[in-house]
């Protein structure tokens, strides 16, 4: 037996999986039927406990070869865990990946009265823990801060492409997702990862073909010095920014970021072409949203949510550089949205945004 304290006070009983430890951190839920793996090892999800609102999670076991890196998440959530998982290509049982991982999980709980609470209160912090505390104080003042710089690599290394090299792309790893670096590779483009504290003369200097700017957790707004780096790239050369990336970009420009109610995640979120009649299924994880408002005359608004009207894409016409908020290569539709890597490809042969 253990429980998930909420910081509004509300407790829930369950049972424990993974890992016998408490676990402290931001409370959010995603609405992906399939995909737990890849949000298991999604970098985007440091400093966060993790509430799967599908009610079976892990009967399809563990696919190490569908990690996204390395596990940042600090809890696990779900209703019913199955430790008994069929599929022909699973290594694991899901309960066995949190153990190995250091990851407290809890089974067991009424997720869809957790996930009603933060949709009409906001998201908020918990503990998972065998005891429910006294004080509350710990978790309620807990805050999602510094991650970047735990989750981003600490040295540079190369990724070949995919048969002949036609590019030579630099990726800033805010806390990337390998599918990002896969997409790249698999278009001809040779991949430098780089940590997010590089000096934007350093990148330049390297004279890249174009500059992938990845996703990541946390507040975007606390990476100043991240943000001072982008703004001297903007107009130098190529770039193209996804998620955090996204939302650093737009700081660098002026611009400004808000933190969503209970944010977007999960592989269902439609984004509309404002410029267009299109409609895409994206897959998203993030907490903050650029505000579209703030930007000036270079910037254009390209995509917007469907659901709620946030900004989910940008583009900067002038500056060779465009951004988005939901995941090209993390094929949601399956493919809607990988024509934004081609994009990219077509802004580095030098034919514009």
């Amino acid at each position: 037996m253990a429980y998930l304290i909420l910081g509004n006070g509300i407790v829930f009983e369950g049972r424990r999986i993974g890992a016998d430890a408490d676990a402290l951190g931001e409370l959010v839920f995603t609405t992906g039927m399939v995909g737990y793996p890849e949000t298991l090892t999604d970098p985007s999800y440091a400093g966060q406990i993790v509430m799967q609102t599908f009610p079976l999670i892990g009967n399809y076991g563990i696919i190490k070869e569908d990690f996204e890196g390395k596990s940042a998440v600090k809890g696990y959530v779900v209703r019913e865990c199955c430790d008994t998982p069929s599929n022909f290509r699973t290594e694991e049982t899901l309960d066995a990946f949190l153990k190995e991982n250091g990851i407290p999980g809890l089974s067991g709980v009424d997720t869809r009265e957790i996930t009603r609470i933060i949709r009409e209160q906001g998201v908020m912090n918990a503990m998972i823990s065998d005891k429910i505390p006294e004080d509350m104080t710990p978790i309620t003042d807990y805050s999602v801060k510094g991650v970047v710089g735990e989750v981003s690599c600490k040295e540079a290394f190369i990724v070949p492409a995919d048969g002949e090299t036609k590019y030579h792309v630099t990726l800033i790893d805010y806390g990337a997702k390998r599918n990002i670096i896969r997409s790249l590779a698999s278009r001809g483009c040779e991949v430098k990862v780089i940590p997010q504290n590089t000096p934007a003369e350093e990148i330049l200097a390297s004279s890249p073909d174009g500059i992938m700017l990845s996703n990541g957790p946390g507040d975007p707004a606390e990476n100043t010095y991240c943000i001072a780096q982008i703004a001297k790239l903007i107009g130098r050369v190529p770039v193209f920014g996804i998620c955090l990336g996204h939302q650093l970009t737009a700081l660098a420009m002026g611009g400004q970021t808000v933190k969503l109610h209970y944010g977007h995640r999960g592989a269902n979120q439609p984004v509309r072409d404002i410029l267009g009649t299109r409609t895409y299924i994206t897959s998203q994880n993030h907490g903050y949203a650029v505000v579209s408002d703030s930007l000036g005359s270079q910037a254009r608004l390209r995509y917007v949510n469907a659901n709620d009207g946030s900004c989910e894409g940008i583009d900067y016409p002038g500056l060779n550089c465009f951004t988005v908020q939901f995941h090209p290569e993390a094929c949601a539709g399956p493919h809607d949205t990988a024509f934004l890597f081609d994009r990219f490809l077509a802004m580095m042969d030098g034919k514009g945004v």
